[in-house]
């Protein structure tokens, strides 16, 4: 019932003293029951809990058992092991990373396993700031900038977008740079209108760097993993890929999610009208709702330091950051 799909398998509910055991692999699926991702860290993270079990969320456990298109095995072993499968140690993200597809079927079961000890030419641009802080707005307006204002309940990115789209205005791809990235280079802006533009099967673009050691379990930090074609294939508040250790693994690129993305503008009219998903709510990232809902997402690593304001202790980085470049 799924040709597109090379792989299926099974998941069930995970019991709640079982959420960070990293022999206990857990599995996140979109809407069309679809695998996101696997990993044996807890995912979706929940942003407000700090990381605690969120006894309301359904999270669910993968099984054991899997089914193989016939034709797909022929090639499976001609894959090169993937980096996000030697890091989590599991073979379904091998099918993931190189972007094919794995059917996800939800069941009743205890799940007693045993477990083991270019630059972009010939673009009109156009720019809009949208704040709900009049000092914010009157800055904009000394430079030249066109600003809306919002309401407090105008809380993230995808809403900001909608309300750009609805001034009447005709673009093919909306970038969304957000307040607390204020150090965002011009070439990674670039960057990720390309990578939409040249990636027709995707409606969304954004931008990851190196992520630093000493930020793996920040969960201001979101992080990212992708396929090898580019597409992201999760994002998540707590470390993903998280090995069987639980430490952070020196030798493995985890990858930083930056506060900038583009959108295309025809997906941006009808977001507004995709239902709020759980691993979206759970994590309280917007990309998520994206990805439950069977979209693709273009991917770009970049060289950046990552100096976002995610907690207020941040600004003063920023401004001591900003100092020793001079930078205004």
């Amino acid at each position: 019932c799924s040709p597109d799909a090379v792989f299926s398998t099974a998941v069930t509910s995970l019991k709640p003293e079982d959420a960070f055991d990293p022999n206990r692999v857990r599995c996140v699926i979109d809407n069309l029951g679809y695998a996101i991702y696997f990993s044996r860290g807890l995912i979706p993270f929940n942003n407000f809990l700090s990381g605690k079990v969120n006894s309301n969320f359904p999270s669910l456990l993968h099984l054991g058992i899997q089914s193989y298109d016939a034709e797909f095995l022929k090639i499976y072993s001609d894959l090169t092991p993937t980096p996000l499968q030697l890091e989590e140690d599991l073979e379904q993200l091998k099918v993931l990373e190189n972007g094919y597809k794995m059917k996800v079927i939800k069941v009743e079961h205890e799940a007693y396993g045993v477990a083991v000890p270019e630059d972009v030419e010939n673009i009109e641009r156009y720019m809009l700031v949208a704040t709900d802080d009049d000092k914010i707005a009157n800055c904009c307006r000394e430079f030249g900038a066109d600003v809306i204002m919002t309401s407090e309940s105008c809380r993230n990115g995808m809403m900001l977008m909608e309300l750009s789209v609805e001034l009447g205005k005709k673009y093919d791809i909306v970038v969304n740079i957000q307040g607390d990235e204020p150090l965002i280079e011009p070439e990674i802006i670039d960057g990720i209108v390309k990578a939409l533009q040249c990636s027709p099967d995707a409606v969304f673009s954004t931008a990851v760097t190196s992520l630093k050691p000493e930020d793996a379990f920040d969960p201001n930090r979101v992080k990212c993993v992708i396929d090898n074609l580019g597409y992201a294939i999760y994002f998540s508040r707590g470390l993903t890929p998280f090995n069987k250790s639980g430490k952070v693994n020196s030798n493995f690129p985890y990858l930083l999610h930056l506060g900038i993305q583009s959108y295309d503008a025809e997906f941006l009219k009808i977001y507004s009208d995709l239902t709020p998903t759980p691993l979206q709510l759970e994590e309280d990232l917007e990309q998520l709702k994206v990805l439950e809902n069977g979209y693709k997402m273009k991917v770009i690593k970049v060289e950046h330091e990552a100096h976002g304001v995610d907690v207020p202790e941040d600004v003063e980085k920023i401004e001591r950051y900003m100092r020793e470049r001079n930078l205004s």
